[in-house]
């Protein structure tokens, strides 16, 4: 599985990644850096990417590596939420009204 990550957003306090394979949106990691130094992340696993929760894990543990040195699973200062769902679309701000 050859999995590339994508910086979509940074603040100072969180960042968006989305994983492609082949060009293909597969997966999306929400960062949120919280004050006592650990990390909270939501992971959105798309439903027509075809990961499996067998590849969770390895999908997970190379995205640490990468990113995110100073924290990791086993230490307890990095946690997960995955879902698995569908992108309906992107909703943004219009200054039109009426």
């Amino acid at each position: 599985m050859t999995i590339s990550w994508k910086r979509t957003l940074r603040t100072t306090s969180s960042e968006r990644f989305l994983a492609q394979r082949n060009g293909e949106d597969v997966a999306a990691i929400d960062l949120h850096y919280l004050a006592n130094a650990s990390v909270a992340g939501t992971v959105i696993l798309l439903k027509s990417s075809g990961l499996r929760e067998q590849d969770l894990q390895k999908l997970l543990s190379d995205f640490d590596d990468e990113f995110l040195p100073d924290v990791d699973l086993e230490h307890g200062n990095l946690t997960y939420t995955v879902v698995i769902g569908e992108c309906l679309g992107n909703w943004e701000a219009s200054t039109k009204f009426g």
